[in-house]
């Protein structure tokens, strides 16, 4: 890996911006699961904005989920590179992987009942 100087460089940043965004290109593209939160982050936040709902823990939480699932390709990615063939501890590195987006995807549900719930309750009584 190679420094182009400063960190705030804005031409290193951009670089690396254009890395980043080749990430979340390719896993949109090859991911069903990141497509699909991908739509669900978008309908939370949106449904958070058209409530009137506090908008940081619901896109916090959407933000964990997405991330922890592009670090759980990453992570398959690296492991199918490593080791081809099935192993053990293989499938316990992608099993844990897809465990942290699956509580984290838990934990993004609860988020959304304790913050969109209430709001669309009240949307509804003033109806």
């Amino acid at each position: 890996m190679r420094s182009d100087g400063s960190a705030w460089n804005a031409r290193r940043w951009q670089r690396s911006a254009g890395f980043a965004w080749a990430g979340i290109r390719h896993a949109y593209r090859t991911q069903a699961n990141f497509r699909i939160e991908c739509w669900a982050a978008a309908l939370a936040l949106g449904a958070a904005l058209a409530l009137r709902a506090p908008l940081a823990p619901v896109a916090l939480a959407c933000a964990l989920v997405l991330s922890l699932e592009l670090v759980n390709t990453a992570l398959e990615a690296t492991v199918d590179l490593v080791s081809p063939e099935r192993h053990p501890l293989a499938k316990v590195a992608k099993d844990a992987a897809a465990a942290a987006v699956l509580i984290a995807s838990a934990g993004a549900l609860l988020v959304a009942a304790g913050t969109l719930l209430p709001a669309l309750l009240r949307a509804l009584k003033l109806s």
